[in-house]
Parts: C-alpha cells; sequence; structure tokens
C-alpha cells in the first residue's frame, strides 16, 4: 500500500502530517472512492501504531512553501486491529490506546476500512443514510444510546430539518412499534407525515383538563399582575384552589392535599369560593385581587379558544385515560403523539407544552416500582420552550425541560431537541445531549454555540457544516460509534411533513377563487379553529 505522507507532530488529540501532492494525485484516478477522495479536508486517513491502526479526520490543509508538502492537522477518530491474511481493518473502536511517533508513514483510508468502522454491531440500531463520500456504506443511530442521553438535531430553515426529524421518528416507530413517543408541533407540520402511525391531537380532540396544570402553571395563566401585587394574588389564589380541590371526594381518599395535587375541581367551585372570601373583607381595597382572579376565570370560562383545556366537560376524572391516550399506552401500533399546539391560543401555549412535559416527568417518577415505560419528548422549535437568559420569559416549560435535560434520563424520559437557532437555546440544555445531529448552520453564533458542545474530536466535522448540502448532516456522540458525515435517507412523499416552501413563480401565476378563499378563512378565522 502506498503511503501519501508521515507524521509530523503529535499532541494528544490530535496530529499534523505532511502530505505529499504528487501521491495524492496518483490516488485521484482510483476506482474506490475513499481512496480517490484521500488528502482532502473531511476524508479521513489511517496511521500504523503498533499492532493497531489509528484512523483520524482532517480537519484542515495548508501548503508548505518551502518543502513543497501539504500540512493537514487531523484528528483522532480511534482505532482498529489488522486482519493478518488479508491486511483489513476489523475490530474498530473508539479512542487512542498508543500513538505513533513522527515520522510514521500516513495512508488512506479504504471503502473497505469504512466499512469496518461504520458498520453497526450487534446494538438496537435504525439506518438513516449513508456515509459521505461513499455511496453504499450506511450510516446507523444507536437507539439506546441516542435516546439514553438525549438528542439534538439542528438545522436553518430550509436545510430538511423538518423531513430529517420525520425521518428519524419513523425509523425508530419501526424499530419499536409498541414505543411511546410524545412530539410537541407548533406549527401543524408533522400530522402529515404520521398519518398511519401515529395519533393525532390538536385543539379539536385533545380534551386536556385544566386541573392538571400544578399551581405554578395557575399562576401563569390565572394572574395577571407583577410585583408585590403578584405575590398576594398568588397566595389568594393558593388558598381557594387547594378549597376547591377538598371538595372533590378523591380528597377524603388522599387525606391531607397539597395545591399541586392533580385532582379534579370545578371552575365555578373556585368563582364562588373567591366570592366567599372577598365577602369576609373588610375594606373595598382588600377586595381587588378577588375581583382580578374572579375576572379571569370568567373570561377563560367564556372564550371558546380556551374550550381544549377549560371546558365544563373536563372535571371528571379523566388522567388515567388522557395519559393512556398522549403516551400511548398501549400503543396499538401507533407509538408517536404528534401533539399539534398550533391552535392553542398564544397567552397559555408555553403552559400546554408545560403541562404535557412535566406529565411526562411526573409519569416516570411516579410509576418508578412498575414496569418500566420508557417515553421519549420531541419538542420542535425547541428555542422557544427553553429559551437562553436574554430571551428568558420565566415561563415554567423552561424550568420543566431543562429538569429533563439534567435527570430525566435517571427516571426514564429521553428528551429530543429539534431547533434552527442553537444559540438561543439555554445555556448547558445543548450540552445534555448525548448526540448532536447537526445540518447546515448559516449564523456564525449558532455554529459556535454547537462547536463548544461538540467533544473535541469531532471539531473537523463541525467545520464543514456551513458547507453542508441539504438533506446532509454531521452525527456526533453516544449515538454513534464514531463522528460521521451523512447524506439522509430521501423519505417518501406520503411520511414527509408538511413543511414545503412556497413556489412563489408558480402560485402567483394562478388566479381564480379568491372570492371563496377569502370566504372560508374569514369564517375558521372568526371561528378561532372551531
Amino acid at each position: 500500500m502506498q503511503g501519501i505522507g508521515a507524521v509530523a507532530g503529535i499532541n494528544g488529540a490530535s496530529c499534523e502530517i505532511a502530505l505529499d501532492p504528487a501521491a495524492i494525485d496518483a490516488l485521484a484516478d482510483s476506482a474506490d472512492p475513499a481512496i480517490a477522495s484521500a488528502g482532502t479536508v473531511g476524508s479521513q486517513v489511517k496511521v500504523r501504531s503498533g499492532a493497531a491502526w489509528l484512523i483520524a479526520n482532517i480537519r484542515s490543509m495548508q501548503l508548505d512553501a518551502r518543502s513543497g508538502h501539504v500540512v493537514a492537522q487531523v484528528d483522532f477518530l480511534g482505532e482498529g486491529d489488522e486482519e493478518k491474511l488479508t491486511g483489513k481493518l476489523y475490530s474498530f473502536r473508539r479512542g487512542v490506546t498508543r500513538y505513533p511517533p513522527a515520522g510514521t508513514a500516513v495512508f488512506p483510508v479504504s471503502t473497505a476500512d469504512l466499512k469496518q468502522m461504520y458498520a453497526a454491531d450487534d446494538r438496537a440500531h435504525v439506518e438513516v443514510g449513508t456515509v459521505y463520500p461513499t455511496r453504499d456504506i450506511r450510516a446507523a443511530l444507536y437507539v439506546d444510546a441516542m435516546l439514553g442521553k438525549h438528542f439534538a438535531l439542528l438545522g436553518s430553515t430550509g436545510t430538511g430539518k423538518s423531513t430529517s426529524a420525520a425521518l428519524i421518528l419513523h425509523r425508530i416507530c419501526e424499530l419499536a412499534p409498541q414505543g411511546h413517543v410524545v412530539m410537541i408541533d407548533p406549527h401543524g407540520e408533522y400530522a402529515a407525515a404520521f398519518k398511519t402511525n401515529g395519533a393525532l391531537f390538536d385543539v379539536s380532540n385533545l380534551a386536556m383538563p385544566y386541573w392538571l396544570m400544578n399551581f405554578e402553571e395557575h399562576c401563569e395563566v390565572f394572574v395577571t399582575t407583577s410585583g408585590a401585587d403578584r405575590q398576594v394574588d398568588a397566595d389568594i389564589l393558593a388558598k381557594c384552589v387547594l378549597q376547591a380541590k377538598q371538595k372533590n371526594r378523591l380528597a377524603a381518599e388522599f387525606g391531607k392535599l397539597t395545591v399541586d395535587a392533580p385532582i379534579p375541581y370545578l371552575l365555578s367551585d373556585l368563582s364562588q369560593i373567591l366570592q366567599n372570601e372577598m365577602g369576609k373583607m373588610d375594606k373595598a381595597t382588600d377586595t381587588a385581587p378577588y375581583l382580578r382572579l374572579k375576572s379571569k376565570i370568567e373570561e377563560i370560562k367564556g372564550d371558546p379558544r380556551y374550550a381544549f383545556m377549560f371546558s365544563g366537560m373536563l372535571v371528571s376524572d379523566t388522567m388515567a385515560s388522557f395519559i393512556s391516550r398522549i403516551f400511548r399506552m398501549p400503543g396499538n401500533g401507533k407509538p408517536i403523539s404528534i401533539i399539534d399546539v398550533s391552535g392553542v391560543p398564544s397567552e397559555i401555549t408555553s403552559v400546554v407544552v408545560a403541562v404535557l412535559s412535566r406529565m411526562v416527568f411526573d409519569y416516570a417518577i411516579w410509576s418508578r416500582g412498575e414496569a418500566q415505560r420508557p417515553v421519549l419528548l420531541v419538542c420542535e422549535e425547541a428555542h422557544r420552550y427553553v429559551p437562553n437568559e436574554r430571551h428568558a420569559d420565566g415561563s415554567s416549560v423552561a424550568k420543566i425541560l431543562s429538569r429533563i435535560a439534567k435527570e430525566g434520563r435517571k427516571y426514564g424520559v429521553s428528551l429530543g431537541l429539534v431547533t434552527q437557532r442553537p444559540s438561543d437555546l439555554a445555556e448547558g440544555v445543548l450540552s445534555q445531549c448525548g448526540t448532536i445531529i447537526a445540518m447546515r448552520l448559516n449564523n456564525d453564533r449558532d455554529q459556535a454555540f454547537v462547536r463548544a458542545a461538540m467533544p473535541e474530536g469531532a471539531r473537523g466535522f463541525l467545520d464543514s457544516i456551513p458547507a453542508l448540502r441539504n438533506r446532509e448532516c454531521v452525527i456526533v456522540g453516544e449515538g454513534v460509534a464514531t463522528p460521521v458525515r451523512v447524506s439522509l435517507d430521501t423519505l417518501e412523499e406520503s411520511k414527509r411533513p408538511a413543511s414545503d416552501d412556497p413556489v412563489f413563480s408558480k402560485l402567483w401565476c394562478r388566479s381564480g377563487g379568491e372570492e371563496t378563499i377569502l370566504e372560508n378563512t374569514i369564517r375558521r378565522w372568526r371561528a378561532q379553529g372551531r
């Protein structure tokens, strides 16, 4: 095998190699695509170290005018043993046991070597695409490792992020048809992708009882003041909500209740209790907090947009059936729930997401000792729900998702974050994701944020992120054997989300039917989705 250079210097995680341009040019016509692309940024090389081969990824290259050699910075990916008779690489593993000395010859990696590197082992896995630059080596994601330590899918708008998320979730659902996946869909895109193997929920059929909210979430909905007045209102609300819950026969069964306990109560009872407490006040000024709370409750009860959550039909104890429906227990061949929150009033969208997320986490905590049923919670547009300090609004959803990111894996809750703006995510949340799937990112701040969350050996792959094509990604972390650049599979039309951009040049050539379009649109607009 012909060498293409030699090790010039080494510092542990990476090394510097001197490549011979003539030797690289001689490989350009090779029938093996991996060898033909040897010596280019993003390609792999191998170096002998004792009885093993070290595999490294070329991060950057620069011509040394004095020597005529090309000096390349490479990052070590791992090592593999050599089969004595054939000389082929096998038993590839992460990490480096022994580093090569300066002057050691450098060789191109062949397609056969790449097959050994990326060959899926006997762990449960799903195949999502092909390894760059090959056309037949399949890229595998190890499901248990990826879900056990959370994952993030990142990519600018228009890179195929939504379709890639649907592809990964479809593959997981095919592998685990009795799984438990809950996806928060803020734009109503994913219902089209999971018509056959998912349960679809929106404001028309979600039927989420208001009494499932904890006290912090109650305050976000019912308390409208700020500062000192907010604390006064919250104290009154806590006392009155607790009294309303104690009216339920379940209260006697469980003894002393807390205000956070998910016990059904009537909004009419809460209003009456506020009225009664207000009657005990000596001065008219003391009644202001009661009037504010009572007015807000009546406003929400009368607003048809809130009916999916605050309807008078949702006062019975439906907690078991709600969890069964949303968490897919049993799945009945539809292991994923798509929760379309696009029709939820914007004032309470974060509360609805907070309740759903907290239900996942609380279920995992309180079901310990039972047969375990892990749940995957996927959040599209995650930067809306776990924003960084600059965009923080103090909402409860950021707190619960941050807690899931830090503690969820201990209880069998996996978190999947999908976002186009990783730099707007809360600090530390991305670093809790053991697997990062990065598509093209155009913003410098986003690139720097992802780079800071990546392991050192994957930095070379990160440098290619701005140059990735649509439906290409770099995958690093627990879910893959080694960092890898992947061309993702094409998803069938019927399984794609409804996220295609409008084709202006075609749509603006059409006319006719505008009266009907306006009439139907205004009717839905006024009905607010009912």
